[in-house]
């Protein structure tokens, strides 16, 4: 399951309408690409699904990027929900995305220092300018 791990959250934001300030939260990680399986991964991600893209908005995941350099992925995303494992878990129980999941996973390689079970490792935050 490629769901991002939680990650400390940033100093609160106020939406487009000029409701309260939300607490926004950045999240990025890392996991490695198989060489032989980049041109898939690409152009799945080029022509990403509908559904998938649905499911990451209304679990409140916006301004999010993967970016490719010699061989690693790293992601980045920002999170302005209130409930981060319960919006996991809405994707993670999406059928849409599990069936990408089914794709997009063979592609990847976990790092050598991920911990068990983990795909995409957290990336510490170590400068941010607003």
């Amino acid at each position: 399951m490629s769901t991002v791990p939680e990650q400390p959250a940033t100093p609160p934001h106020a939406d487009a309408t000029g409701a309260a300030p939300r607490t926004v939260r950045r999240f990025a990680s890392v996991i490695r690409l198989r060489p032989e399986k980049e041109a898939e991964y690409r152009a799945l991600h080029a022509d990403a699904w509908p559904r998938v893209l649905a499911t990451l908005k209304a679990a409140r995941i916006g301004n999010y990027s993967i970016f490719l350099r010699d061989g690693l992925l790293f992601s980045y995303l920002e999170y302005d929900g209130d409930d981060y494992d319960a919006d996991q878990a809405l994707i993670a129980a999406d059928p849409a995305t599990r069936r990408w999941w089914e794709l997009t996973d063979p592609c990847q390689q976990p790092l050598d220092s991920a911990a068990p079970g983990e795909t995409w490792a957290p990336a510490e935050e170590v400068f941010h300018l607003d």
